[in-house]
């Protein structure tokens, strides 16, 4: 438990520094140079009511120092005032609990606690090529197949300067720029950050009293629509005949279908990667989608949503981009020309929402385009790619806008719904986050999982990545339905793969599939007879625990618990703070999913209770 006592004797290193980030496809290369690093020293200090005011001085440059801590009911606020405006970076350490579990800093995939790491706070495309061809290599020399990098590997599409203990207090920085929370010292935290010092510690009694008080300190939750949690919300792509085709045998096999989730409404683009979207906003009236409005009717009717896709890019080659182009709303290069990031396998342009015009024109795209023609939901994509040498019309720095982008993304949805008129009806989901994203989006997904069983990437995954965004304040996520990232024969989604995914999705908000960017090599819901059994039972199972979910969803919105929970959450277990591969779903469904191909049998942990199997 931190203490005021431990802040007061906190250690200070402060310094000038630079950073020299190069990005490639949404991953970060981090290279830092320092010009100046100085240990501060401790002068006095000075304490009026229940603030206290800590002096430091520069021994180099004889320059003073404040930290000004404050505590309120427990609650601990550290400032900082300092002579010396050329300082930008800062290095506060203090003592902690060596015994103690830390989870949270965003959404974490191969690590649930992060005891013993040094985490970075930016956030970044969570896929890279590296690592993907490491895995390759691996499984085709069948090395380690299950084998998981070291965390300095791996970046992440939600970064967030809060981290939770096991001993029931969070700390949370309030910071956009980049930040390293170091945990490697078992018995000590620094903190490494490129802005001046702002941050708070809570406590409480018990984890659904430190979520509340998390909650309200970063935001709260919308409710979702209802008919979210009436079926599955089936990925379909390639037209209007081929949704037709699909919904009536899906129901004549009995599924139950909440809504229909094409990605390629607007298009699509095939590439080297697969089967991708043409990223032009307005359905693809030209092509495979040339009645949609009629038909997103016509399946309204039976009870069916229609679900898209959008993102921050526009495609080169169409006509949005060029009336982006010709209005001067993309963000530009330092030569002024319209800056083009390469995604996977070409480029595009990026809106550049620091221009008002351009924020209200894309804005309006979503409300005209996608809620206008009758769109339900869609996957509101990207938000980590923001290039930290580009040219922003507001003229802020990219670096200091980097991790603040998601949010603002998220927020454009999220005005684009209420401006329309349709909360409660309409809602999107992102993978992109940072610490105000949690007031504007409506649903996590845990962004691009491999088609595969691997502990860091694939279904193994999605546990770890939920949990650690529950404790950092983000309580409701959910994953693509038989995972996204496909490589051909060496990467392909196979029956036992999705079926898995099936059952343990069905524990969890949103029951949504995906048919990953190489469909055709993946095995998807239809099939053959036995994936429709499955189907059927899984749906309905889902179905069956709406008013379930539905209950932990209005909990989630008013007191911050989240709906997906790590076991100590309620158990004060040992094994339950180190538990990464099981979850609760509320306070009594426990979730252990089959992670291992070919599995027949699994052990699984239960914490002293009474337990009854639900099959």
């Amino acid at each position: 438990m931190i203490t005021v006592k431990d802040l007061l004797n906190m250690k200070v290193k402060v310094g000038e520094g630079t950073n020299n980030f190069t990005m490639s496809r949404g991953s970060f290369v981090y290279k830092q140079e320092f010009s100046y690093e100085s240990t501060l020293d401790y002068v006095d200090e000075n304490t009026q009511g229940n603030k206290t005011k800590l002096h430091f001085k520069d021994p180099k440059r004889n320059l003073d120092h404040y930290f000004i801590v404050a505590e309120d009911n427990g609650d601990i606020e550290v400032t900082y005032e300092g002579d010396d405006e050329a300082i930008n970076r800062y290095w506060i350490s203090f003592a902690a609990n060596s015994s103690e579990h830390i989870y949270g800093c965003g959404e974490t995939y191969s690590k649930f606690d992060l005891k013993g790491e040094n985490v970075r706070i930016w956030v970044a495309e969570h896929q890279n090529t590296n690592r993907i061809g490491r895995k390759l290599i691996r499984e085709l020399l069948g090395k380690k197949p299950k084998k998981v990098l070291p965390f300095n590997k791996f970046e992440s599409y939600y970064a967030q300067p809060t981290f939770v203990s096991s001993d029931k207090y969070f700390v949370h920085v309030y910071i956009d720029n980049y930040s390293e929370f170091n945990f490697k010292v078992l018995n000590q935290t620094t903190l490494y950050l490129q802005d001046k010092p702002h941050f708070v510690v809570k406590k409480a009694d018990t984890f659904e009293e430190l979520s509340s008080k998390l909650s309200d300190l970063l935001g709260h939750q919308r409710q979702l629509p209802d008919w979210v949690y009436d079926g599955a919300i089936l990925a379909v792509q390639e037209g209007c005949d081929v949704i037709d085709r699909k919904i009536e045998e899906a129901e004549k096999k009995g599924i139950k279908i909440a809504g229909i989730w094409s990605q390629d409404w607007c298009g699509c683009r095939r590439t080297k990667f697969g089967y991708q979207v043409m990223w032009n906003w307005r359905y693809d009236k030209e092509d495979q989608y040339s009645n949609l409005p009629e038909k997103i009717k016509e399946w309204n009717e039976k009870g069916i949503k229609f679900l898209g896709y959008i993102n921050p890019f526009i495609a080169l080659e169409k006509d949005i981009y060029e009336e982006a182009k010709a209005k001067g709303y993309c963000v530009k290069d330092k030569d002024g020309n319209d800056y083009q990031v390469t995604i996977t396998t070409f480029p595009a342009a990026m809106v550049d929402f620091t221009n008002p015009d351009a924020y209200e024109w894309y804005k309006g795209l979503i409300k005209n385009n996608m809620i206008g023609i009758g769109l339900s939901g869609w996957m509101a994509d990207f938000g980590e790619y923001l290039p930290v040498d580009c040219v922003l019309h507001s003229g802020e720095d990219p670096y200091e806008m980097h991790n603040r982008w998601p949010a603002i993304w998220a927020k454009l949805n999220n005005e684009a719904i209420a401006e329309a008129g349709k909360e409660g009806e309409v809602f999107f989901f992102t993978r992109a986050g940072h610490t105000e994203t949690i007031k504007y989006s409506h649903l996590m997904w845990n962004g691009d999982q491999h088609v595969d069983w691997s502990l860091d990437d694939g279904i193994a995954a999605v546990v770890p990545a939920t949990l650690s965004l529950a404790m950092s304040g983000y309580g409701m996520a959910h994953s693509d339905v038989g995972g996204y990232t496909t490589m051909k024969k060496r990467l392909a989604r196979d029956k036992e793969l999705l079926l898995r995914w099936e059952e343990m999705n069905a524990f969890s908000p949103l029951y949504r599939f995906h048919e990953g960017n190489q469909p055709v090599m993946n095995v998807q819901f239809d099939a053959d007879e036995e994936l429709y059994n499955q189907l059927e039972k899984f749906t309905n199972t889902h179905v069956r625990l709406k008013g379930y979910i539905k209950e932990l969803v209005d909990e989630n919105v008013n007191k911050g618990t989240p709906v997906m929970r790590p076991l100590f959450y309620h158990y004060d277990e040992p094994r339950a703070y180190t538990e990464s591969l099981e979850y609760l779903l509320g306070r009594d469904i426990l979730v252990a999913p089959v992670i291992d191909k070919g599995a027949t049998t699994k052990t699984v942990y239960l914490p002293e209770d009474e337990w009854v199997h639900l099959y």
